[in-house]
């Protein structure tokens, strides 16, 4: 990775490393490790690790501040939905983060540049990256720019089919369902289109690279037509 490769993606994050080795190996995925013969050392997963712990300490602050008079359970409810996989894989889309994932050959073959698994936990490790090379100041303000910004837009998206089945069980006579409109694309980059139904009518429609992720987002999009949800950094 070259240095106007590396300076391309700091003005994006808004954070320039001292150490740039770093924000390199938070990059580097396990399949690129092993082709280059350096092992678990050489990969993203101890960045990760610690990425976490850190994600973990700053949004349990950040929401316990918030939300005043949520419970204890009602905080890891909330806290789960923003650092769960498909959360941190969507806020790493935004940066955009995948565009610059160290893959090895056969990964990139497989649309492993798109895994939510793969990105996610390359949004914990450049947290994890950054928390060493600048302490955990740096490491909260990405956070908090990234991952923790637009709260109530994220958990309407986070959580669109939870709040849209309990929107349409206000009418006990109502049923909610999902159905499969379309697929296209090979095998390893299938995408999805899923509709979402009120007793058989479509609410809306939403596109995933799985049939999950299809579903949430014709959720989130009902949402929004129903006027339960305002469109912010989601749409």
């Amino acid at each position: 990775m070259n240095s106007e490769t590396i300076e391309a993606l700091e003005g994006k994050i808004g954070y320039t490393f001292r150490d740039r080795s770093l924000l390199v190996l938070a990059l580097t995925h396990t399949s690129f490790a092993n082709e280059a013969h350096s092992g678990h050392l050489g990969s993203n997963e101890r960045l990760e690790f610690l990425g976490d712990a850190v994600l973990e300490l700053v949004s349990s602050d950040f929401f316990y501040r918030e939300k005043p008079k949520l419970s204890e359970g009602e905080l890891t409810k909330l806290r789960a939905s923003f650092v769960c996989e498909p959360a941190l894989a969507y806020c790493a889309e935004q940066i955009p983060l995948p565009p610059y994932l160290l893959l090895g050959r056969g990964e990139e073959m497989t649309g492993g540049r798109l895994r939510p698994s793969i990105v996610s936990d390359a949004m914990e490790a450049v947290i994890g990256a950054i928390y060493l090379d600048g302490g955990l100041t740096p490491a909260r303000a990405y956070i908090d720019r990234f991952i923790l910004n637009d709260i109530e837009g994220k958990r309407y998206f986070y959580d669109a089919k939870t709040i849209l089945q309990e929107e349409i069980q206000k009418d006990k006579d109502a049923v909610l369902s999902y159905e499969l409109r379309g697929e296209e694309g090979p095998e390893h980059l299938k995408r999805f289109t899923v509709a979402a139904l009120r007793d058989g009518v479509p609410l809306a429609e939403g596109e995933g690279s799985s049939k999950k992720e299809a579903e949430q987002r014709a959720a989130y999009a009902a949402l929004l037509a129903l006027g339960i949800a305002e469109g912010g950094t989601c749409t």
